[in-house]
């Protein structure tokens, strides 16, 4: 399963580079089952992982990826993997290094499989082909391809000194600073603040040791104060656009093998996450750091 995923995996990057600079002509084609934005990109990546999956799969396959309900590869399948191609579609299509491909496996032994039934997971950077992978196999994550050791978690506690990263897409900004731009403001000199508008990215960097935390914290304001929902829906494009399976489910299996806590923004867990529910009350929100300290620092002192 691990050549499977890599192997997938290295077929996306090839795809893209073989499409040239057409990559970056960012042309939005359409939306994604879950409402997201489908760029021009995305549809190459889809293309190659599906057409390489039917091509390698040793044995039949369920297929969930972020445009395109399950598919299977043959009959009788007894493993899913949820992709997304392009975790990061908008800094790729820019060009940039802040995307990541995105496979989780979880086996069909129930109707509704969740993140907490993920076996395999794999990161792999888009850019660079520096890939992180968690299996049955592996004691913690195996890494290749990072110019440092990975996992590599920082000390950080205090927030005032934390480098961390948070969300605006589908996120509208006054009730996104209206919740933390106190620690904003507290972090961005003698910290760093960041949007990299991509879920995997953002925790992967605090298994590199390049973030202490990541937030995203929409879909608990939107649970808290269902009124807001009138306001989430006019920056998604009439979509709630918040954390998909698809988005985590692969970072939240490789964060928590690392020793990264990782929660809602409730504090409760996401392994009860459905993988293929891509519905508002199935989304999730996101508080993940390299300590506790600074989670439970967090979870205390965003404006709830």
């Amino acid at each position: 399963m691990k050549d499977l995923l890599i192997g997938a995996a290295k077929e996306i990057r090839g795809s893209l580079r073989a499409a040239g600079p057409a990559q970056l002509s960012r042309r939005v084609l359409g939306v994604s089952p879950g409402g997201d934005a489908q760029f021009d990109i995305d549809e190459v990546a889809e293309a190659a992982v599906w057409k390489y999956l039917m091509a390698h799969a040793p044995v039949p396959l369920a297929v969930q990826t972020e445009d395109n309900h399950r598919r299977d590869t043959g009959d009788d399948p007894r493993h899913l993997l949820v992709i997304d191609p392009i975790d990061g579609t908008r800094p790729a299509s820019a060009g940039l290094e802040m995307a990541m491909i995105s496979i989780a496996v979880a086996p069909l032994d129930k109707p509704d499989p969740t993140i907490g039934d993920v076996t395999h997971a794999l990161l792999m950077e888009l850019k660079s082909g520096a890939w992180m992978y968690a299996g049955p196999e592996t004691d913690g994550v195996e890494a290749e391809g990072f110019a440092a050791p990975v996992p590599a978690l920082s000390t950080t506690a205090d927030p005032r000194r934390m480098f961390w990263s948070l969300e605006f897409n589908g996120h509208p900004m006054a009730l996104m600073s209206d919740a933390y731009a106190h620690l904003v403001d507290a972090s961005a000199n003698t910290g760093g603040v960041f949007v990299f508008n991509s879920a995997s990215y953002s925790i992967s960097r605090i298994l590199t040791g390049q973030l202490d935390a990541y937030v995203d914290i929409g879909n608990r304001v939107l649970r808290d104060r269902p009124e807001t929902e009138a306001d989430f829906r006019r920056v998604g494009g009439g979509k709630v656009l918040h954390l998909f399976p698809y988005d985590i489910a692969a970072a939240v299996v490789l964060a928590r093998r690392a020793g990264v806590v990782i929660t809602d923004a409730y504090g409760a867990g996401l392994e009860e996450t459905d993988l293929l529910d891509l519905s508002p009350l199935n989304q999730r929100s996101c508080v993940a750091a390299s300590t506790p300290e600074l989670h439970a620092r967090l979870l205390d002192t965003i404006r709830w």
